[in-house]
C-alpha cells in the first residue's frame, strides 16, 4: 500500500514537473552529477543481513534512478529478482522492476520493491533525469540557439534536438530511442 501511494505521488509529481519544460540554466541547477549513486535497501522482513549487503554491493554499480524487485517466496537467487535502472525517477524504475518481476515470479506472494538507487546526496527536486540523460544533457545540450531535451517518463529514454524545430526534433529522438511512446519536453530553450 505504501509503495502504491509513493508511486502515485511520483506519477503526479513527475507529470507536474514535466507539464512545463524548464530552461537549460534551471536544469543545470536541479540535476545531480551523472556518476555517483547511493543505494537504499528497504527494511523488508524476507531479506537477511547478508542479502542486504549483497544487494547493496551489486546494485551500487547501477546508474540512477533505479529500483530492485524481488519475489519474497523465491529470494535473491531467482530469475524474478530484477533491477531496473537508468530511469528518470525511482517511481518509474519501481514500476518497471515490478512488472518484470511479476512476469517471472513463480512464488505465491507478489513481488516487492526492496531497494532504490538514487544520485549521491539525493533530495527531491522538480526535475530529475536518468544518469545517462544527465550526462547527455551536460555533454550535448549546448548553450546557444534553440535546443530541447525530451524524456520518456515510463522508459527512461531521452533525446536532444537543436536548431529550428528543436522541440519536435527532441521528441522524435526520444521516441526513436527504444520506441518510447510517451515522450515529453523536459528542458527547452
Amino acid at each position: 500500500m505504501r509503495l502504491a501511494m509513493v508511486a502515485a505521488l511520483g506519477i503526479l509529481t513527475a507529470g507536474a514537473a514535466l507539464a512545463q519544460p524548464v530552461t537549460g540554466r534551471e536544469a543545470k541547477k536541479m540535476l545531480f552529477p551523472p556518476a555517483k549513486a547511493e543505494v537504499e535497501i528497504l527494511p523488508v522482513a524476507f531479506l537477511s543481513e547478508n542479502d542486504r549487503a549483497l544487494l547493496r554491493m551489486v546494485v551500487s554499480e547501477q546508474p540512477y534512478y533505479g529500483a530492485i524487485a524481488v519475489s519474497p517466496d523465491e529470494g535473491l537467487a531467482s530469475e524474478a529478482t530484477i533491477a531496473a535502472a537508468n530511469h528518470h525517477t525511482t517511481e518509474a524504475a519501481a514500476r518497471a522492476a515490478l512488472a518484470v518481476c511479476e512476469e517471472k515470479r513463480k512464488g505465491r506472494a507478489p513481488c516487492a520493491i526492496v531497494g532504490f538507487v538514487r544520485p549521491k546526496g539525493w533530495k527531491s527536486r522538480p526535475l530529475s533525469l536518468s544518469s545517462d540523460a544527465t550526462e547527455g544533457f551536460r555533454a550535448d545540450y549546448g548553450a546557444r540557439g534553440p535546443r530541447a531535451l525530451a524524456v520518456s517518463p515510463a522508459t527512461g529514454r531521452w533525446g536532444i534536438g537543436t536548431g529550428a524545430g528543436a522541440g519536435e526534433k527532441a521528441l522524435a529522438a526520444c521516441a526513436k530511442a527504444g520506441g518510447a511512446g510517451d515522450c515529453v519536453l523536459a528542458v527547452a530553450d
